[in-house]
């Protein structure tokens, strides 16, 4: 208490001493019986006691209440200490609450909360004291009662305080260490109480605050308005503009321009990170100016971070990082300017290597949300050795979890093999904390980019056997469920996993795997003499006995299912059932399989056995629960940053009623995340032809976006209406722009989409409210979420209405509808293929409802670069030196619905001479052809 012993009070320092030479704690509690005595006998009887010695007696108070006994007087000698006019008087109250709120932290009891609940009327008295001292023109005094108000925190302080704060804040007769300490304050409260304060009249007032002359009040406004604008991000989107102007000084500025508010040659750290991180509250800006100045300081704070240091102190590197972070966190959440995107990653990328630990984390979660971007995705790539090498040499675990979190955001189709193997190598000695998490992932990523199902097959077995403890039941049904749906991988998955059954240390879950597909397709395998059906059954049931109740119970069925593939081993099944220690388990599942799988046996014919005991039909697709559980175990950092961003876009539409909930568009990798089989014979019923019972204005010209991703949908005098569109897998993000070119607003302006007839149920799509009023010669932007249930052919519709006043003063309605741009070609995802794959495939999808083919003239010139173009800008992969015939056009890919996935494969043959083209198309789903064919062929 440095405060008290400057102050000179003697006789707290004798009692301090006296405590401290206590020998034991009787002696202990005997002198501070002894002081107590003598404090309330001086509060109690002696009258004329001044300012200092009611000071220095509720000092020793509060000392005697931090060494943890009860105090149960002295209270109203506190308050009175409010109403004096000297500063370290006054302090004592202060610190009395201070020191009371940390006690909380550690003991559970609050000195300042007796006297809120069971005080209530001297608890007034408080309120009424700080008020005063509020109003007072000694800022000292000020400054103490917000410390106090501060300090305390309470629900009944927000109550008591909440309006007098910001006025105090805004005030113009308020100096700066005064507006520092309001405005700390009041963020204190907010973070207490968020629902007792109002955005109020001074939202504006506040934001100005970033214009302030002193650094000190700039830097307090801008933690207030950062935590303001979260809840109210309409109130304060004014901070925006005032945000980036602040910076761009900041960053411009040497370190001598800011001497005062420079850290170890860093102008202004805390300010910039507080700034950088209020402007991630909001989208990019929309004026041209706001954004290139954003965009100059984002690119200035990059080009310091690879300037030469200033210093070789510690305090100055992490600073200068502390910056930087926030600088590249502002940038991963703009996610529009590939070029910083780029920079940012190579600059993380620098910190892969460095000897800090805290820099290393950082960089590999920094890099796991720039992984996410289509920007800056291959940029990350590039660092995949070095992120594979610290996996492998990194001592930290924390650090290691994130470069496991790296790779898996990271991986696809090219670098899966690579990522899977590592992560698998790595799993054998990873820490125990993070092995459920890594299996789930390696298993995720096996499935999800697997071009040939030996290999997943392989992955998943190893993963068994590396980490079977930590291989949940969702993986082991999954790999069943894919080898039960796939024929060409039946045998193959067979003989791996007898292969597999016959180490001598086999897990529990390879067994229940072995079992059901060894009882499945184990006649694949029958006909060699190191496999066959007895030494199959010898193998399993030699794991019988080690195995739990419930794997015993899926051997058993097994077992039956071996008397229907090999009727010659019947005797040794039976055997099995008849003995005691099954006929007689005291488990009622194991015991009731047992006889009626005996009974069975002997009571049913063969015809009968077979019948029952046939294979197992297909299961039907759907969403893997793999994903499902890593969310649930552990959500990703960058599905957690995606969603806070969808939060904080600006708000753009109506949603027809009946609509489905929002989707995430950039928070799932990929919804289905499951091995559908791309290339086989789905069949299904064909959707009806688009019929409309509403007139649409872009009727006619609609099909040019069929190979574009953004164009204007419509414009006339009045309205210009443009959209941008981004797929991924099945989900898809549709951006709308509705530009006002009149003079006038326009007023109930609302967009309403609808899906038509049995699109309600093959495509769900929201978006967000729009405002009513549209200003003259200003934009509004929409987003619109989508999500492709199903394959199908209509497309969704929007309605746009509003009203305004032409130029001859008469009030107009507007009302039309438009197709909105989005086909089921936009739902591609490209697939590399060689010349034997892709002609393999092309003959394996030979039925006559699963080819469209179209002749027809050319409608432009027959440019090798323009055929190119649209067949790239159609979605799927444009393929080289695949065709025999170097004139034709091959392109492969995958459509994705979030119930299957339809394999689809191009050939496109142009006859120069007679200006014609033969186009022909195979898919996996006969209801996609035709409609591919007559989407592409238009565009000819």
């Amino acid at each position: 208490m440095p405060a008290v012993k400057g102050d000179g009070m003697r006789g707290l320092a004798v009692f301090i001493s006296d405590i401290r030479n206590c020998k034991s704690k009787e002696a202990e509690l005997k002198r501070i019986n002894k002081e107590l005595a003598n404090i309330r006998s001086k509060f109690k009887g002696d009258k004329t006691l001044d300012g200092y010695q009611k000071k220095k007696y509720v000092c020793k108070l509060l000392f005697i209440f931090l060494l943890g006994n009860d105090i149960d007087f002295g209270h109203m000698e506190a308050v009175n200490l409010l109403s004096s006019n000297k500063y370290t008087e006054k302090q004592i109250v202060s610190l009395f609450s201070k020191f009371s709120v940390a006690i909380i932290d550690f003991q559970g009891y609050l000195f300042i909360s007796v006297l809120i609940e069971q005080q209530s009327d001297l608890m007034k008295l408080i309120v009424q004291g700080i008020r005063n001292d509020l109003t007072s023109r000694n800022p000292v005094h000020v400054n103490l009662a917000l410390q106090c108000i501060s300090n305390m925190g309470s629900r009944e302080m927000v109550e008591a305080f909440c309006t007098d704060l910001p006025k105090l804040l805004v005030s113009g007769e308020t100096i700066d260490f005064v507006k520092q300490s309001a405005a700390l304050c009041i963020l204190k409260l907010f973070r207490n109480s968020p629902d007792s304060f109002q955005p109020g009249e001074y939202a504006s007032r506040i934001v100005h605050l970033l214009n302030d002359s002193h650094m000190g009040v700039v830097t307090s406004a801008a933690s207030l308005i950062e935590a303001l604008s979260k809840k109210w991000p309409e109130e304060y989107k004014g901070a925006v503009p005032l945000a980036i102007s602040r910076l761009s000084r900041i960053v411009t500025a040497t370190y001598t321009d800011l001497q005062d508010y420079t850290y170890y040659f860093v102008p202004a750290p805390w300010l910039c990170v507080k700034l950088l991180r209020l402007l991630q509250n909001y989208p990019p800006p929309d004026d041209p100016s706001n954004k290139a100045r954003l965009l100059e300081c984002l690119e200035g704070i990059l080009n310091k971070a690879q300037d030469a240091p200033k210093s070789k102190k510690v305090q100055h590197s992490n600073a200068k990082n502390a910056v930087l972070f926030e600088a590249i966190a502002l940038i991963i959440h703009m996610d529009s300017e590939p070029q910083l995107l780029v920079r940012a990653c190579n600059q993380l990328g620098t910190f892969l290597s460095h000897r800090e630990t805290n820099l290393r984390y950082l960089a590999l979660e920094s890099m796991c949300l720039l992984a996410t971007s289509e920007f800056s995705h291959d940029a990350v790539k590039k660092h995949q050795d070095t992120i594979i090498n610290s996996l492998k040499t990194e001592r930290d675990v924390s650090v290691r979890q994130r470069a496991v979190d790296l790779l898996y955001a990271m991986c696809d189709r090219s670098n899966a093999n690579q990522i899977v193997a590592e992560m698998l190598a790595y799993l054998e000695t990873a820490d125990y904390s993070i092995r459920e998490e890594m299996v789930l992932k390696v298993a995720i990523l096996a499935e999800k980019y697997a071009t040939d199902y030996t290999w997943y097959v392989d992955v998943i077995l190893k993963l068994i056997r590396i980490a079977g403890d930590y291989v949940s039941e969702e993986v082991w049904y999954r790999v069943i469920q894919i080898v039960v749906n796939r024929e060409d991988v039946q045998g193959y998955a067979a003989k791996t996993v007898f292969e597999a059954l016959q180490r001598p240390a086999c897990h529990e879950n390879m067994v229940k795997v072995g079992g059901y597909i060894l009882g499945e397709f184990g006649n694949f395998i029958a006909g060699d003499e190191r496999s066959t059906a007895k030494i199959q059954f010898e193998l399993l049931h030699s794991k019988f006995h080690l195995c739990s109740i419930t794997t015993r119970c899926l051997l058993l069925t097994t077992y039956i299912k071996f008397c229907n593939l090999f009727p010659e081993i019947k005797p040794l099944v039976q055997q099995v059932f008849q003995t005691d220690h099954n006929l007689r388990n005291p488990d009622a599942e194991l015991q009731q399989r047992s006889i009626e799988y005996l009974q069975m046996t002997k009571l049913a014919s063969s015809d009968v056995l077979a019948t029952i005991l046939e294979v197992m039909p297909a299961f039907a697709e759907k969403e893997s629960s793999l994903l499902a559980k890593l969310k649930k175990s552990k959500p990703q950092l960058e599905e957690l940053e995606r969603e806070e961003k969808e939060k904080r876009a600006k708000p753009s539409a109506v949603m027809s009623e009946g609509s489905t909930s929002l989707v995430d568009f950039d928070s799932v990798n990929d919804t289905t995340a499951s091995l559908a089989d791309v290339f086989a014979n789905n069949t299904g019923t064909g959707l009806v032809a688009q019929t409309d019972d509403v007139e649409i204005a872009n009727k006619t010209d609609y099909t040019k976006f069929v190979t574009k991703s953004n164009a204007i949908l419509w414009e006339d005098d009045y309205i210009q209406v443009g959209c941008k569109l981004e797929t991924r897998n099945n989900l898809g993000r549709l951006g709308m722009f509705y530009g006002n070119k009149t003079s006038q607003p326009f007023n109930k302006f609302t967009p309403i989409i609808t899906c038509p007839g049995a699109l309600a149920v093959q495509l769900q799509a929201q978006a967000k409210p729009v405002e009513p009023v549209v200003a003259a010669g200003t934009q509004v932007q929409q987003l619109i979420n989508f999500v492709c249930v199903q394959e199908f052919q209509k497309m969704p519709i929007m309605n746009i209405k509003f009203t305004f006043t032409d130029r001859a003063g008469a009030l107009q309605n507007f009302d039309k509808n438009f197709y909105l741009p989005l086909f089921i070609s936009k739902f591609f995802e490209p697939s590399v293929m060689t010349s034997e794959q892709f002609f393999t495939r092309w003959k394996s999808l030979g039925a006559a409802s699963q080819e469209a083919q179209k002749i027809f003239s050319a409608q432009s010139a027959m440019e090798t670069a323009t055929i190119e173009t649209k067949l790239k800008g159609f979605g799927a992969n444009l393929l080289t030196d695949v065709d025999p015939n170097p004139d034709n056009y091959v392109c492969a890919g995958i459509i994705h619905t979030q119930t299957q996935q339809i394999g689809t494969l191009i050939r496109l043959e142009p006859n120069k001479q007679a200006k014609m083209y033969r186009l022909t198309i195979r898919s996996s789903k006969d209801t996609v052809v035709q409609t591919l064919v007559d989407l592409l062929a238009n565009q000819f």
